[in-house]
């Protein structure tokens, strides 16, 4: 196996999964974005994009997706729910939910508040994709209260694939406003040492260590009529 890797980007996933789940791999971390700062990649991966993962004949590019394939077609079965599960349902709308819904609103306030050009850099869109986010929590706040974890009172690849999202809405600068249940779930994924080793690997090339949040989000009570 070998997976190409951005610190603190979506890959971040796989990496904390391939770790947890103890296989031997090998890691290429590159400079985000790779097709801006390493074009050579796009020989690669034509998209540009990381992950990009490897695994024989098997090519991958989703992150979520490569997690669910490292459960089920390399028979680690104690990060993922089988479909007779009682919480499988749950389990696969976290899957999804966590690019789909949760990743791609921050991705977007990440974009536009510090890695545009200054003259393209769009204080609106940030803050209109910031309430978005912290609309769409409302569902997690819900379900983490009282629970450790999402799905069958057990770590799987559900809490990775949402856990990078927090991670990520954290460096963005939204962990603020995340309500107590939430900071609490994201300091158990964090203090889990797969993450931690995860975190480990390469840390001088983070592209958000100088970041610094440029804008401000109106505190979550008054966002609740947010898109």
């Amino acid at each position: 196996m070998k997976l190409w890797h951005c610190y603190n980007s979506r890959s971040v996933r796989v990496l904390w999964a391939l770790e947890e789940m103890g296989f031997d791999y090998e890691v290429e971390t590159i400079p985000f974005p790779p097709r801006v700062f390493q074009k050579d990649f796009l020989d690669v991966n034509p998209l540009g994009t990381v992950p990009y993962f490897v695994d024989g004949d098997v090519a991958m590019t989703e992150s979520t997706a490569i997690c669910l394939y490292l459960v089920e077609a390399h028979g680690k079965p104690d990060f993922g729910l089988a479909s007779d599960h009682p919480d499988y349902g749950d389990y696969l709308n976290w899957l999804f939910q966590s690019d789909a819904t949760l990743t791609f609103p921050t991705a977007i306030a990440l974009r536009y508040s510090a890695m545009e050009p200054r003259e393209r850099r769009q204080p609106q869109v940030v803050q209109d994709y910031a309430k978005w986010f912290l609309g769409r929590l409302r569902w997690l706040d819900r379900h983490i209260d009282g629970r450790d974890f999402l799905c069958a009172g057990r770590f799987t690849i559900a809490d990775i694939a949402v856990g990078y999202a927090l991670h990520l809405a954290d460096i963005v600068g939204m962990a603020e406003h995340f309500s107590p249940q939430v900071t609490a779930y994201l300091e158990r994924l964090r203090a889990r040492d797969g993450f931690k080793r995860c975190q480990a690997v390469d840390p001088d090339q983070d592209p958000f260590k100088n970041y610094t949040p440029k804008f401000t989000v109106e505190p979550r009570e008054k966002n609740q009529g947010a898109a």
